[in-house]
């Protein structure tokens, strides 16, 4: 699905997104990854949702975003509260849900100014 334009091109907006992948900016991105609203998508290690760790996590709390937004996959899923933990301790708020979901209430929450991450995982070799 393709997403309207908007006034915020200075951020990392989602542009576009299907089962196989996302566009941020208008760059196609087929693997899981992180997205900020002032800096570049970055890679993130999680081939599916059933690997993820509280490592993880801990990548994301570095960043001390006021909330997560965690793209779960073509259907929603939601982690154990022993993954997210450190996140919840910080106050840092995680919203699970699927990958549509999670890129819409992305922009959304970016577009009003919020200190929002948006937690991507793409499935590779399945339709997410």
């Amino acid at each position: 699905m393709k997403l309207h334009p908007s006034t915020t091109k200075q951020y990392q907006t989602v542009t576009g997104y299907d089962d196989s992948g996302v566009e941020i900016n208008a760059r196609r991105y087929a693997g899981s990854l992180i997205v900020m609203p002032e800096t570049a998508p970055r890679d993130w290690d999680v081939a599916a949702f059933e690997q993820l760790t509280a490592a993880h996590f801990a990548q994301i709390l570095a960043d001390r975003p006021d909330v997560v937004i965690l793209g779960t996959g073509a259907r929603q899923r939601f982690v154990h509260p022993q993954l997210s933990a450190a996140l919840t301790m910080a106050r840092i708020g995680v919203e699970c849900m699927d990958n549509q979901a999670a890129c819409r209430t992305y922009n959304i929450l970016m577009g009003e100014g919020r200190k929002v991450t948006l937690a991507l995982i793409i499935e590779t070799g399945a339709n997410a």
